[in-house]
């Protein structure tokens, strides 16, 4: 039986977590995530973070975001910003990097195991402040592929790294499902919220048009 005392908060790189598993060979079944750190202890918030063009009359990850956030995810979002770049080519800039730190900041103090679902070396210093307070916090990336998806800073200061090929049995899809149709949202406990998400930043990760 797990431990109720454990209270586990989950940080999910919508981004990156994506890339990992499309290196990997299969997709998320996110309620099947859920379940599966429900059953670790007391999940006390499962965040899922990305940017999205918002001026496309379709995006391709919508269904996916409109999911989660009925299904006992808290979904954050803020949209791109274009740029052209010096050679003329037009790039999108999309990184949600300081919100994921200022939530897992702000919700240290309530819980003892944060799950970084990210590769991205840039948190390996938001790891070392959280481990400052006590929290266990354990990475979520892999080292299955050519090169590693995980940056080895951020694999050597975690508490325990966990290779997403070995969670594929109990979070793994068939990549022919559908989504599920939308479910009533799970009970979330309620913390302080904080404002709106922050404007695009200029450093933010580039990606090609």
């Amino acid at each position: 039986m797990p431990s109720s005392s454990n209270k586990i908060a989950l940080f999910i790189d919508g981004a990156n977590l994506y890339a990992t598993a499309k290196t990997l060979g299969f997709d998320i079944d996110y309620k099947r995530l859920l379940m599966e750190f429900q059953s670790r202890g007391t999940l006390m918030r499962a965040f899922y973070y990305t940017a999205i063009i918002e001026d496309q009359e379709f995006s391709s990850i919508r269904p996916l975001i409109d999911w989660l956030d009925y299904n006992g995810y808290t979904v954050v979002t803020k949209a791109t910003k274009e740029f052209i770049d010096a050679s003329g080519r037009r790039k999108v800039k999309g990184n949600m990097d300081v919100e994921l730190a200022v939530d897992a900041m702000e919700l240290a103090e309530h819980i003892d195991q944060m799950v970084l679902f990210s590769g991205d070396g840039d948190f390996r210093a938001l790891v070392e402040a959280v481990q400052r307070r006590g929290i266990h916090v354990t990475v979520v990336s892999t080292i299955s592929s050519q090169p590693p998806m995980i940056a080895d800073d951020l694999r050597r200061e975690a508490d325990v790294f966990t290779d997403l090929m070995e969670l594929k049995s109990k979070i793994g899809r068939d990549p022919s499902e559908r989504l599920a149709p939308r479910e009533p949202r799970h009970h979330t406990p309620q913390f302080p919220q904080r404002g709106p998400a922050a404007a695009p930043r200029d450093d933010d990760d580039d990606f090609d048009d």
